[in-house]
């Protein structure tokens, strides 16, 4: 019955801290790192975290290459100066 109880108290305090994760790649790399540890040298946890961390650096390394570099950047005549980035010219003979 103290195994059951310390087992219940330990799954509600893990759902309660766990709160809303951003796990982009980490999903996915745990399960396969720990399909792979667990068939290749029986460790599947190791390769879960590994595969978990691999996920995750994949991840932000996709983001960082991803930026919208188009809300940053001002259309020509827009800064500073006086507007168009070649003179006008009117060659009136």
């Amino acid at each position: 019955m103290r195994i059951f109880a310390t087992a219940a108290m330990l799954a509600v305090m893990t759902g309660l801290g766990a709160g809303a994760a951003e796990a982009k790649g980490c999903i996915k790399g745990a399960i396969i790192g720990g399909v792979a540890g667990h068939y290749l040298a029986e460790r599947g946890v190791v390769g879960a975290v590994a595969g978990c961390l691999a996920g995750r650096a994949l991840a932000n390394r996709r983001a960082r290459r991803d930026v919208d570099y188009g809300s940053r950047v001002q259309p020509r005549g827009a800064g500073f100066g006086g507007g168009a980035a070649y003179p006008r010219r009117d060659y009136q003979y």
